[in-house]
């Protein structure tokens, strides 16, 4: 096997730019000047993923940016000390020490190995010492082979072991001295969004911390490779569990009843002593927060309630999990729907449930076949869209209770649909159902009723609880909110419209399809089947202004960057520049993410200037959408298409000078290097020399 690193692929001293992103696609350049990857674009694309929603810098000033890509041919290291520091996201400063591992597609067991002894290394002051005191990139690809390529290789052999659980190695190393019964026994699961670097440098970071304080702790890091779980002996003596993940745990009720500490992958990096202090502290404190469920329970509430998160953290997931779920009732319901509209024109809403009653495709109506499918499409979509409010409550309690908790939850939001309470109604019977069926699951019960408990038990008496209050009590109140609120949107006119497409517009834009983005477009789905032309257009209003506002970052991110100011960006953004013409034509606004990624303080306010001009025009215009999703590929479910475009259009063209203007007037000192970096890659700059520094 040839070797991780060699010394082509070490920079020592020099200056990759200004920005993570720079620095990550220097170095994914210098790994395709190696011979070691096809290309450049794809190794620093797969690098941008995982550093934009967590990223990966370590405490100490370093960095551990990870590419899996198939234009990867064999795992490589590639190593830069910086002359500038760099933010990677440490909460303790900036990195001068980045290593960027690059792996194949398909090296998942070399993938974990690197990431895992490199994330032991990192914890090390031996190891964060030597980059530094390095003299020539030979003593770097020396201090890496003797701490790296042993391992990979032992993994291609016989008798090799899973990365996975290599990383889940525990501190008991004390146990063989005969000590190991003395010691407070814990166990962990650490997992970040991409499964990679977080996972194990928080896994090492914690392992390390209970050794200097005295525990013995066995971690399950839950990434992208393979699991090795704890022995169950193993979590039957922990005292407690640590959580450090971003994600939701897998398979959390082997824990239940444990006490816990839980915190984002991350802290497990930065403060691994305090989580482990606060652990053992949890243990001997009969009031601490525990992990939901039975012991041995599969599925156990992934969202228990007795994990003190906040409540307002918890709320938001629950919230997100049923909009999550929701979403592709209304994106294939309402495309349904603008389909049949289509085909038949606008009266088939009124008339489709009868066409398809009376005419078949062997006895068509006297219209013709186009309106009969039409019709069919219509009433499709239709039934898809009468889901959303059920699929919206259902899956808010299975985010609370995990799957005793759906059926409460779908019935609770049929209740909420018949009592006219809408989709407050059904974020309100969602939340009932899953409480209900969590607090009803958790006490222990006899051995022969637990086989009831999921099935029948849970189900009936929370759907009782949470349908039941519904009916009787809240259903009403509910209902006269959602006609009030109905009534208040159907009034707005003039300034009132203009200041809603304006808030609409900023929400669309803010996070680029998170959680505020999710919130501003369920409140515009939510009232589509409710809408009319002719009785009801304000809803119909509001999913036009949310749509176009959507559309705007990727549109005028491709402006930018492919048209207005092809300098500011490098080859890679005017890449993903090209794809975001029709990702944003299409109202995918995660198309400005990479962009978002790189430069978050100058794309993302763009971005929302544009989305409030277009939110404003629209609602000014009383533009409307029959169509919850699409882009312009629904114009025929537009009303006043015209007005609808040109929206579109300004606030592309604004977001786009907008973010010109930023970029080339507005220097911040994490970004100072951006447009330079991004000349010298138009240019073909050779990787390795000092690149120029913005004025």
């Amino acid at each position: 096997m040839s070797s991780l690193i060699s010394t082509d692929l070490v920079g020592l001293d020099e200056d990759l730019g200004g920005t993570s992103t720079d620095v990550i696609r220097a170095l994914a350049a210098r790994v395709a000047a190696s011979g070691r990857a096809g290309s450049a674009d794809s190794p620093a694309d797969a690098a941008l993923q995982p550093e934009a929603p967590v990223g990966t810098g370590a405490p100490g000033g370093i960095a551990l940016p990870p590419a899996r890509s198939a234009s990867v041919t064999e795992p490589t290291l590639a190593f830069s000390r910086l002359a500038r520091t760099v933010g990677f996201g440490a909460p303790d400063g900036d990195a001068d020490i980045v290593f960027m591992i690059a792996v194949p597609e398909g090296a998942d067991g070399d993938h974990m190995t690197v990431l895992s002894t490199l994330a032991r290394a990192l914890i090390r002051d031996d190891f964060t010492a030597a980059p530094r005191a390095a003299k020539t990139p030979a003593d770097i690809v020396e201090l890496v082979d003797d701490e790296v390529s042993g391992e990979v290789a032992e993994t291609r052999g016989p008798a090799a072991t899973s990365a996975a659980g290599a990383t889940g190695a525990s501190s008991s190393a004390a146990d063989a001295a005969g000590d190991g019964a003395r010691r407070p026994k814990l166990v962990g699961v650490t997992a970040c969004p991409t499964g990679i670097a977080h996972t194990f440098m928080a896994a090492d970071a914690l392992v390390a911390a209970a050794k200097r304080l005295g525990a013995d702790l066995q971690i399950e890091p839950q990434g992208s490779g393979t699991v090795t779980p704890p022995d169950p002996a193993v979590i039957a003596e922990a005292a407690a569990v640590i959580f450090a993940v971003d994600v939701d745990v897998r398979d959390q009720g082997r824990f239940a009843g444990k006490p816990v500490v839980r915190g984002p992958v991350k802290r497990g990096v930065d403060a691994p002593d305090a989580m482990v202090k606060e652990a053992l502290a949890a243990a001997k404190d009969p009031n601490a927060a525990r992990v939901g469920g039975r012991a041995g329970a599969a599925g156990a509430a992934t969202g228990s309630t007795a994990e003190k998160q906040g409540f307002g953290s918890s709320l938001k997931r629950w919230l997100l999990t049923g909009v999550s779920y929701m979403i592709p009732f209304v994106a294939g319901g309402g495309l349904l729907l603008a389909l049949g509209f289509l085909l038949s024109g606008y009266e088939i809403a009124g008339n489709a449930a009868t066409v398809l009653t009376d005419y078949s495709l062997f006895d068509l109506p006297p219209e013709g076949l186009q309106y009969f499918l039409g019709a069919a499409a219509f009433q499709i979509g239709n039934l898809s869209m009468g889901f959303l409010v059920a699929a919206l409550a259902g899956y808010i309690a299975y985010a609370i209770a995990d799957r005793p908790g759906i059926a409460p939850g779908f019935v609770a939001g049929a209740v909420a649909v018949f009592m006219g309470a809408g989709f407050i109604g059904g974020l309100v019977g969602g939340l009932l159902a899953g409480f209900a069926a969590y607090w009803i699951g958790k006490p222990d019960v006899p051995r022969w009723l637990r086989g009831l408990m999921p099935v029948v038990i849970i189900p009936l008496l929370a759907s009782i609880f949470a349908s039941g209050l519904l009916v009787l009590v809240l259903g009403g109140p509910i209902a006269a909110l959602t006609v009030a609120l109905t009534d208040f949107l159907n009034g707005l006119s003039g300034t009132g419209a203009i200041v809603l497409g304006v808030i609409l517009g900023l929400m669309m834009c803010i996070d680029l399809g998170g959680p505020v983005n999710k919130v501003a477009y369920s409140f515009a789905v939510a009232g589509l089947s409710a809408g009319s032309i002719s009785d009801n257009p304000a809803p119909l209003m509001i999913m036009a202004a949310v749509m176009g506002a959507g559309m705007v970052p990727p549109l005028a991110m491709a402006l930018a960057s492919t048209v207005l100011y092809r300098k500011g960006f490098s080859q890679v953004e005017r890449s993903n520049g090209t794809a975001a013409w029709l990702l944003g034509a299409s109202f995918i606004s995660e198309g400005a993410i990479p962009f978002a990624a790189a430069d978050p303080l100058r794309v993302i306010p763009a971005s929302m200037v544009g989305g409030a001009v277009t939110g404003a025009i629209s609602m000014a215009a009383g533009v409307t959408s029959q169509a919850p999703h699409g882009g312009i590929f629904v114009f025929f479910a537009i009303g006043n298409l015209g007005m609808w475009a040109l929206a579109i259009v300004a606030g592309t063209v604004v977001s786009a000078l907008v973010l010109v203007l930023l970029k080339k007037f507005v220097r911040r000192s994490t970004a100072a290097g951006a447009d330079a970096s991004a000349d010298a890659a138009e240019a073909g700059s050779v990787v390795g020399q000092r690149s120029p520094v913005a004025a």
